[in-house]
């Protein structure tokens, strides 16, 4: 797969609900109660439940991951979370991906990733190095 600098190569909404939060904690082991319970997430002065960081984490590499498949491996990936991914009760919350060629060389190419919820931007710096096949 050839790749260009400026190249959008995914874009991509995942909506969370409570449930999927749920179902995170029992496949992660992170059982923190500012992921489910809104008087624990209040208690410690956030503004609701909190989707796991590595959730987000996971859904944004995930998109790449869609969109590659098999044509490139990933060998880095990092990320700096800026703000929280608040989970309505009721109408859940939405986490918008879009990948995009930074940079390439002989071997490899970094994507840079634009994560937003409500707006707002969850993640900078997050990039993922990709080895091309």
């Amino acid at each position: 797969m050839s790749f260009t600098v400026g190249e959008i190569i995914a874009e991509r909404t995942v909506h969370l609900t409570r449930e999927s939060l749920v179902r995170y904690a029992g496949a992660s082991g992170d059982f923190n109660p500012i992921h489910y319970r809104d008087d624990v997430a209040a208690s410690v002065g956030l503004p609701g439940v909190l989707a796991h960081g590595m959730l987000t984490m996971g859904i944004a590499s995930s998109v790449v991951v869609a969109a590659l498949g098999d044509t490139a491996d990933i060998i880095d990936y990092g990320v700096r979370f800026t703000r929280p991914v608040v989970v309505d009760p009721h109408d859940g919350a939405d986490v918008s991906v879009v990948a995009k060629v930074g940079a390439v060389d002989d071997t490899s190419a970094r994507i840079d990733l634009t994560v937003t919820h409500a707006g707002a931007t969850v993640l900078v710096k997050a990039q993922l190095r990709v080895a091309v096949r």
